[in-house]
């Protein structure tokens, strides 16, 4: 049983006993408590509110489709090994329920709540006793034009079979009942894809003149005002709406022989894998939902009553684009004035100095134009590219074709493995292969997950390597809401790390005598916990002794068995850990000077930051500073090829730990505590004399080596707070 850390009051019974962890699925449900809290949050406008409830909703579907499916399967396979922190997969399922389902009812209170709010704001979701019967007529005109040709009304009945309802699948039920003769038919609608959720209709001018309202109706509720086209002859009796999750994780077998056919293959199964959750309206009949649930094939524990609107993570079809006043205001990024300095030429930029831009306060176009610039420079001779997820008219694979047709030599390492972007890296591989590029996909019992660019280019009578590091994607449009750094260096040392780590994954070369990187599989590892050991030498040799980090999340259990030794040694751990925390601070004897902390706000925190002090209080020059592809988790560290990549260059240095870091840990605004027991507490701002925005202040700061000449105050602002000591 996973005990409360508090009753064991043996810290050396503690420190060996699963108890020390928290369990990995109920952390993550926690994090979207998170991300819902700020739909609630009265300093966003409205509509960010009502995207914050979107991505909710949006996220507990994907961890349903993977996590919870997981688990299911586990289960009906009779596994009952157990988890870190002593569950089995059970009793883990039994948690997540619970806890899930608070969120799904929270999600619901606030809906109605925003429904309102947002109608005040000029957008209102109706429902069918709320229009006029001139909206009605307007209604079944639309409906018999755009819906009714790619709807398909469908009896239940031995002749009719219940039809397949694919994962994400909505459809409405009904009962009815054939007008004269009484008799009885069950049907069904599956709602389709191809519709947009939610039905607007025409404006009406406002008597006092103002901007009129949008009026939406959601595409059920209009099916129901029109069943008598669906079904002519029958009246109503009893009706509801259903929606299913599926499983949707993909197993690629070790032996396939052509991994690209095989995930072709595993993509068609996906979306007939098996039910893991069917969520129904509370008012649907209990003889339909049981026919529902039969046909399903769904069982007790997959079934959630929903009272309120299914598939809320599409209510973010219905932010606007004419209320500016209820969004963020626009922030369009900064371009490295370093860069312009250098009119614009990136490869001049970097040879002076290596470059680290912070997006998405610097802007992403920096990484396209550097490889625009290498696919069009008849100097460049070569460019490998690792891509994990990139956007649906990628710049940088057109730059990559553009590259291959002008006869360089390009190899791009294209994950197939990318979870939910599988089909659209399948599209770029074929792309890539017709232009002439060399593509590989890396392993197949490893995710190649680390973001590398290299450019070989002649320069004289010499080959002068380039690189790109990221903590994110190569994704222009995720770049402009996700925090992540990029790292430009004309380093060579790092340029033959980057070729070694290309050759691992192209041809099996195991990298030997890394000169910069540490790589995962082979070595990143025992090179942070090497590091937290010096640490500890550090702290019992009375010299100042600290970790920070900046992650995703942290789950492997030797790095958190590690901090807890190091904590009993009295190295003090700064840990920003946006989402899954395993690892319980906070506990006397074991992990008092351990403290976790998570930024939730206008952008998604995503970039990976490791500082070890290195013998002096922190922050200082003398600390080690690294930024990485990897979260400190069994998947990334023991199952992925991922980059940890050392800071070096001291301006680069000094962003990175003086700025970034400090400015995440003196952050109050959007920042929230984590307990020992894995409970999250907000930072009270009213109870700051300063409430202090790292999000805002990045936005209104330039970044120290993306300054140019112009700027000539090369020293890192001072913050305010207690949070920065070690």
């Amino acid at each position: 049983m996973n005990l409360p850390a508090r009753d064991i009051a043996d810290i050396d019974a503690l420190a060996n006993s699963p108890a020390r962890f928290l369990n990995r699925e109920m952390s993550w449900v926690r994090f979207n408590l998170r991300v819902l809290e700020e739909a609630e949050n009265p300093n966003h406008p409205v509509f960010e509110r009502v995207r914050f409830l979107s991505i909710s909703a949006s996220n507990l579907d994907e961890f349903y489709m993977v996590r919870v499916a997981g688990l299911r399967a586990q289960m009906h396979s009779g596994v009952t090994s157990t988890s870190i922190d002593g569950l089995t997969p059970a009793e883990q399922l039994e948690q997540i329920h619970a806890l899930a389902g608070e969120l799904m009812v929270k999600q619901q209170q606030l809906w109605r709540k925003l429904k309102t709010e947002i109608g005040k704001a000029g957008v209102k979701v109706l429902e069918p006793n709320q229009i006029s019967k001139t909206d009605e007529a307007w209604l079944r005109g639309d409906f018999l034009k755009h819906t009714l040709p790619v709807i398909t009304p469908l009896a239940i009945d031995p002749a009719h079979p219940f039809p397949f309802i694919p994962n994400l699948g909505f459809a409405l039920a009904l009962q009815l009942r054939k007008q004269g003769n009484g008799r009885l038919m069950n049907a069904l609608i599956p709602l389709p894809s191809g519709v947009k959720r939610f039905v607007e209709l025409p404006t009406r001018a406002r008597r006092d003149g103002g901007r009129p309202d949008r009026r939406f109706m959601s595409l059920e509720s209009v099916l129901t005002l029109f069943v008598d086209t669906l079904f002519p002859g029958y009246e109503v009796l009893g009706k509801g709406v259903f929606r299913v999750i599926r499983d949707s994780d993909i197993e690629v077998e070790e032996e396939s022989e052509d991994l690209m056919l095989e995930f072709e293959n595993l993509l068609k199964e996906r979306r007939r894998g098996a039910v893991v959750r069917l969520t129904m309206e509370t008012g649907m009949p209990p003889a339909l939902r049981d026919l529902i649930v039969q046909h399903m094939h769904a069982g007790p524990q997959d079934i959630v009553p929903v009272n309120g609107i299914l598939g809320l993570s599409q209510v973010g079809q219905l932010i606007p684009d004419d209320r500016p006043e209820h969004i963020f205001k626009p922030y369009e990024p900064r371009y490295p004035e370093r860069i312009r300095d250098h009119g614009g030429d990136c490869f001049s930029a970097i040879r002076e100095k290596d470059i680290i831009v912070h997006h998405p306060y610097e802007s992403f176009d920096v990484v396209v134009e550097f490889l625009r610039q290498a696919a069009a420079d008849p100097d460049v001779i070569a460019i490998k590219q690792t891509l994990y997820r990139t956007s649906k008219d990628s710049p940088i694979v057109a730059a990559l074709i553009e590259a291959a047709e002008s006869g360089k030599n390009v190899t791009a390492l294209v994950e197939l493995k990318a979870r939910f972007d599988e089909e659209a890296n399948l599209k770029w591989a074929r792309d890539l292969e017709r232009a002439g590029v060399q593509v590989v996909y890396g392993f197949i019992e490893y995710k190649t997950h680390a973001k590398i660019s290299l450019v070989v280019r002649r320069e004289g009578s010499d080959l002068r390597t380039y690189a790109h590091f990221g903590t994110g994607n190569y994704h222009p449009i995720t770049a402009r809401i996700y925090t992540d750094l990029s790292l430009f260096t004309a380093d060579p040392a790092f340029g033959r790390d980057a070729g070694r780590v290309f050759n691992y994954v192209t041809g099996y070369a195991r990298p030997e005598n890394l000169e910069r990187l540490s790589v995962s599989p082979i070595g990143m590892k025992e090179f942070i916990l090497e590091h937290i050991e010096r640490e500890i030498e550090n702290a019992r040799a009375g010299k100042p002794a600290a970790v920070w980090a900046k992650l995703n999340s942290l789950v492997h259990p030797e790095i958190i068995d590690a901090l807890y030794r190091a904590s009993q040694a009295g190295v003090r751990s700064e840990l920003v850990v946006r989402g899954i925390c395993c690892l319980r601070p906070g506990i006397k004897g074991l992990s008092e000077n351990i403290r976790v902390k998570s930024i939730v706000g206008r952008f998604l925190e995503h970039s990976r930051i490791v500082c070890f002090a290195n013998g002096e209080a922190m922050p200082s020059p003398a600390a080690k500073i690294f930024i990485s592809s990897a979260d400190w988790m069994p998947r990334n560290l023991d199952r992925r090829v991922e980059h940890l990549c050392p800071i070096q260059n001291p301006t680069v240095h000094r962003q990175v730990l003086d700025q970034i870091m400090v400015a995440n840990l003196n952050d109050t605004d959007q920042s929230w505590y984590m307990d020992s027991e894995g409970d999250y507490h907000r930072v009270d701002a009213a109870n700051v004399d300063k409430p202090f925005s790292a999000h805002a202040y990045f936005m209104t700061n330039p970044s120290l080596s993306g300054r140019g000449h112009a700027l000539k105050d090369d020293q890192p602002p001072t913050l305010t707070g207690s949070n920065t000591g070690s």
